[in-house]
């Protein structure tokens, strides 16, 4: 559909292009992003106010590297390149592009050269800052038009400015937060550079999004698969604002769920917003599956397959629906880049997002497709979700078999879930939940001997992991304070019989994952 008051983000492949469209919306714009082989039409389609070029991994001196829309280049609209996104508009205005030396990678500090309309209120003549740089290649020469604003020591052209034509380019990233101004920057793009109002809120999003879903559902029945997590809980509560009892929630209790959740996805649904509710306990079932299955993605396929079949068989009970709800975000949407024309690399398997549609022959409700995960929480607290819910950490679809390396068993589930209580307990107790993205327990398939009173134990180890990050895509070990982890390791292995030893994983993202499997 049009979003004439949007921003198009035309990915060239960078591993941070999300964060772009992050940045774009903080400032109060709503964005897309779009892969630079589909990016046309996607302009078409969206009619936008302006366009953002992401970085991307090719050299743009290569033979079949990625090239920016001709329709867009002549439209007249604003454009911001960033990284490949410079040195493509350059290559292809009339400019020149190098392949470099060395490059530069990491912090790197910029002097500003002249003014611009990126810099306005942010930046100003003469003053140095820090950006953060990631690119081999480097433009050598302007395109017609342009004129330096800023430079660094390895790219004489860091920032560019074609006025007229109201193109800007960087050769820096501005979406990433070691560019402490970035943010700013494409805050200044998209509302002074397009003109747009930057009055995108959640009440905005709530009210277009019930409209939508009463316009395509109409007089239809729609069922929602409930995980028991933010996301499903949210469609559930927008769609049935938007359609009341013509939507029934199936919530399948794969038994592998952290302390009480089960009981609290019952409760809010049925008890608070008075939704019709499917609980079915398949915990047996999916023990059952598990058992013997170490391998990782043998877990996970083996959890969306049972969910698909459980959900499939509850539905065809209640009868008559013709949409499947789900909670699916952006990021799960958003197309990979494959310069190749070849798959992309499957780091994890997704048991929310495929097989269901096809299988059921229903079609889809997805009404937070276009938002990522904090935004949910903010569209939670918008319909008035309860904070202790919306705000709970995230959790992943195959809960706690994933948080279980190797073989899944009930009496390990509920050991995991006994120490995972604490743990998160102590963080509540101390302040810090709201301070971390996600904090959990893996119980590792390792034996320790331990001494407990008089006694020779040898029972199992338990991690304990929590980190920082503002979208997942990276993140850091969070630190606590002095005494803290030695506290909860004490009343993990007092209270919790069969766990003797208790580590904390320091490992970042990357080159580590947030979950262990």
């Amino acid at each position: 559909m049009e979003h004439p008051d949007s921003i198009l983000i035309v990915d060239f492949g960078s591993q941070v292009t999300q964060l772009i469209a992050r940045r774009v919306r903080e400032a109060g714009v709503y964005s897309e992003i779009a892969p630079f082989q589909s990016a046309e039409a996607a302009f078409e389609r969206m009619k936008p106010a302006g366009v953002i070029l992401s970085g991307g991994p090719a050299s743009v001196l290569d033979d079949g590297s990625p090239r920016i829309p001709q329709a867009i280049l002549d439209s007249g609209l604003p454009i911001f390149g960033i990284c490949y996104g410079q040195q493509a508009l350059m290559h292809q205005l009339g400019g020149a592009v190098e392949r470099g030396n060395s490059g530069e990678f990491g912090e790197a500090f910029i002097d500003i050269a002249d003014r611009c309309a990126l810099f306005d209120a942010v930046w100003r003549e003469g003053e140095r800052h820090q950006v953060w740089m990631s690119h081999g290649d480097k433009v050598t020469a302007l395109a017609p038009g342009f004129r330096p604003v800023a430079a660094s020591p390895g790219a004489p052209y860091a920032v560019i400015a074609d006025d007229a034509r109201r193109i800007y380019a960087m050769q820096f990233h501005p979406e990433v937060v070691h560019t402490p101004d970035g943010g700013k920057l494409i805050a200044n793009f998209a509302r002074h550079v397009c003109g747009l109002s930057g009055d995108w809120t959640m009440a905005e999003f709530r009210q277009t999004k019930i409209a939508e879903i009463r316009e395509q559902v109409g007089k239809g029945r729609v069922i929602c698969g409930l995980s028991g997590g933010v996301d499903s809980a949210v469609a559930a509560v927008l769609i049935h604002e938007a359609i009341g009892d013509q939507l029934t929630c199936v919530f399948v209790d794969h038994g592998l769920m952290r302390a009480g959740e089960a009981d609290q996805v019952v409760s809010l649904f049925r008890g608070h917003y008075n939704i019709p509710l499917v609980h079915v306990n398949a915990e047996t079932l999916f023990l059952n599956g598990l058992a013997g299955v170490t391998d990782p993605e043998a877990k996970r396929k083996f959890i969306g397959k049972t969910f698909i079949e459980v959900f499939e068989a509850e539905a065809k009970k209640i009868g008559g629906a013709e949409f499947l709800a789900q909670g699916t975000l952006y990021p799960d949407v958003i197309e990979s880049v494959s310069f190749t024309g070849g798959p992309s690399v499957t780091i994890k398997s997704h048991h929310n997002v495929g097989g269901l549609p096809e299988r059921m022959n229903m079609k889809l409700v997805e009404p937070l497709r276009e938002l990522f995960k904090d935004e949910v929480r903010d569209l939670g607290r918008e319909l008035g979700l309860p904070d202790i819910f919306v705000g709970r950490h995230p959790f992943p679809g195959p809960g706690l078999a994933i948080r279980i390396p190797g073989e899944v068993t009930k009496e390990r589930c509920d050991i995991l879930r006994k120490a995972d209580a604490i743990y998160l307990e102590e963080i509540r107790n101390a302040g810090l939940y709201d301070a971390i993205w996600q904090a959990f327990a893996v119980l590792l398939p390792v034996r320790s001997v331990g001494v407990m009173g008089d006694g020779r134990t040898y029972d199992s180890v338990l991690a304990l992991r929590a980190v920082t990050s503002t979208d997942g895509m990276t993140a850091q070990a969070f630190e606590f304070p002095g005494g803290f982890l030695a506290r909860v390791a004490t009343r993990i292995i007092n209270e919790v019989k069969g766990i003797n030893r208790v580590t904390y994983d320091y490992t970042s993202k990357p080159p580590g994952t947030i979950e262990w499997e």
